[in-house]
């Protein structure tokens, strides 16, 4: 399921996916469909720099919805998606990774 064109308001701020960058999803062919279980997530980031997920669902009962996320939900969020449209360093410039 592709990505669609949302705008939501949370908090007094608008969340557009028309207007924001797809960082990151999984939608992907698995030999079945690109619907993982019914539902997919994309993780946006804004041109202000502030990320939000966008989850759309076929499932009876569910609505399409986005949620704003802080930089370490986006984070976590990223790794979780399996296909990466823009690399980390690009997508989070500030968080520098060091080994463990």
């Amino acid at each position: 399921m592709e990505p669609e064109n949302m705008t939501w308001v949370v908090a007094g701020k608008q969340y557009r996916t028309n207007k924001a960058t797809l960082v990151a999803h999984d939608e992907y062919w698995n030999g079945y469909s690109c619907e993982q279980g019914g539902r997919n997530a994309f993780l946006y980031r804004t041109p202000k720099g502030d990320f939000f997920a966008q989850y759309q669902t076929m499932l009876l009962g569910e609505i399409n919805r986005i949620v704003p996320l802080e930089r370490n939900e986006a984070i976590s969020l990223y790794q979780s998606l399996r296909v990466k449209e823009v690399p980390f360093k690009v997508v989070f410039p500030d968080v520098k990774v060091e080994d463990a």
